[in-house]
């Protein structure tokens, strides 16, 4: 199956090119503009890159979230125009699990979280499966910071965009990955769809929405404006 992976969850992102779980090319966004201007030029030339045209991609995978309103916005559109443009097949992935796919193989066990903005994180673990590949252990949650601290075991291994805010303020107890793997990746993105893909997750073109952990400051003016 030949993938794209679209990765827009924070401030730039990554697009990635995959046949089945073989990465074929994987290109950065640049960093100095928004996504919504740099996506498009992004995707245009991996298909370049890899010798595609667009109407051979049959699978789209895009990082849904949570994360950065804006950036999931850009990104869920994209990756549904795209799709229904070539008639290729929809998949939403988790931030946390994207992040979780590209730990290193000797990790067991792994935290991750993702700013929720307020002094808070949306935080999900995930453990080692007999296959493999990182699992939830539970569902992520939204909570402060100090509680998301707490709530680790001695030895905790974690990692997630947060630590760039919070690595020095890290408890003692609590151990952090190499930065390299904080971030969401569209090559762990792309791999990750093609697992799902193969086991026959889909998404509904029409219904796929990013994921946001709370509404947005704008939403929630409003909510109370109405309630009042």
């Amino acid at each position: 199956m030949r993938l794209l992976a679209i990765e827009t969850a924070g401030s730039a992102g990554s697009v990635a090119a995959l046949d089945d779980r073989n990465l074929l090319a994987e290109l950065d966004l640049p960093s100095d503009r928004g996504s919504s201007q740099t996506l498009a030029p992004a995707l245009e030339g991996l298909l370049a890159r890899v010798g595609w045209r667009a109407k051979d991609v049959e699978g789209v995978g895009v990082v849904a979230g949570p994360g950065s309103f804006t950036g999931l916005r850009v990104g869920v559109t994209a990756a549904k125009t795209f799709a229904y443009a070539v008639q290729a097949e929809v998949l939403a992935l988790d931030t946390l699990e994207v992040i979780a796919a590209a730990a290193p193989p000797q990790i067991a066990r792994l935290s991750v979280a993702v700013d929720a903005q307020r002094g808070q994180v949306v935080a999900g673990d995930f453990v080692r499966a007999s296959d493999g590949w990182m699992r939830p252990a539970g569902s992520a949650t939204l909570l402060d910071v100090a509680d998301w601290w707490a709530g680790l075991a001695p030895g905790s291994l974690v990692a997630g965009p947060v630590l760039r805010q919070l690595s020095q303020r890290l408890p003692s107890h609590v151990v952090a990955l190499d930065p390299q793997y904080w971030l969401p990746r569209a090559a762990a993105a792309g791999r990750l769809a093609a697992r799902l893909f193969a086991a026959g997750g889909r998404d509904d073109l029409w219904s796929l929405a990013p994921r946001y952990s709370r509404p947005s400051a704008a939403e929630e003016k409003w909510d109370a404006r109405t309630r009042g």
